[in-house]
């Protein structure tokens, strides 16, 4: 890796929300390179002992193919999660650009569900399953998964998980939707812009290859639907009110 002015991206989630996708966007931007190899995902301030190996160490070990690029990025979903985290990237990297990604979160919890089952984690249905996470928290295994592949709805909780990344870069912290994403071709220029970047150079993704669809899921009960909603109200009002904005959804 050449040269010492490289700045860093931290991509932090949420899970099922288009961050491959935006990652892929953002890698291919002349001045952006993205951890590699991509998977896996880098996780490394989920870890107080990778953490302390220092920047060297992480300079290494993801970013050995980097050149002139102004940005190097990170793309790790569990970071969101972890409330240590911020600290530890602050500690090793100042100030880094961080992105989040969301989506309406009873449709991420459903492509989570489905990734689920697809992956071994989940046997139950859609509707028994996302209730379960209404209770309390479900038993899993930390050698398979280094975050809970069964927290479906906690998981959408965005206001929550937010909180210590914006209190910590509140400079540099970027919300953005997938909703709006995929729809308004102006958004991804944008946050380049944001970026410190030139968004002329911004490419233009290819929207076909976002994984987190809901797929062939079954649609929700009413009921259901309504219970759900009805979880996620407050939340929901206290990321718009954080935002200053709507929510897409």
């Amino acid at each position: 890796m050449s040269g010492c002015d490289h700045r860093h991206l931290l991509v932090v989630g949420a899970q099922r929300c288009g961050t491959t996708y935006l990652s892929r966007a953002l890698d291919a931007h002349p001045d952006v390179t993205m951890a590699r190899p991509s998977p896996p995902e880098p996780k490394v301030f989920c870890d107080a002992e990778l953490t302390s190996r220092g920047i060297e160490s992480y300079h290494r070990t993801w970013f050995a193919h980097a050149h002139d690029e102004q940005l190097l990025g990170d793309k790790s979903t569990s970071y969101l999660e972890d409330p240590h985290a911020p600290g530890r990237a602050a500690e090793m990297l100042g100030e880094p650009e961080v992105v989040v990604l969301l989506r309406h979160p009873v449709l991420r919890a459903v492509s989570h569900w489905r990734f689920s089952t697809a992956n071994g984690f989940e046997d139950r249905d859609l509707e028994d399953a996302l209730l379960a996470d209404l209770h309390d928290d479900q038993a899993w295994d930390p050698r398979r998964s280094s975050v809970s592949p069964v927290a479906y709805l906690r998981r959408g909780r965005y206001a929550e998980q937010i909180a210590p990344w914006a209190a910590a870069f509140p400079a540099t912290t970027h919300v953005l939707f997938l909703e709006e994403l995929l729809a308004d071709p102006a958004v991804l220029p944008g946050l380049v812009a944001d970026l410190g970047l030139d968004p002329d150079r911004t490419p233009t993704p290819d929207a076909g290859q976002v994984n987190a669809s809901t797929g062939d899921a079954p649609a929700l009960d009413a009921g259901v639907a309504s219970t759900l909603a009805g979880y996620f109200q407050e939340s929901n009002a206290r990321l718009a009110d954080q935002l200053g904005r709507p929510l897409p959804w």
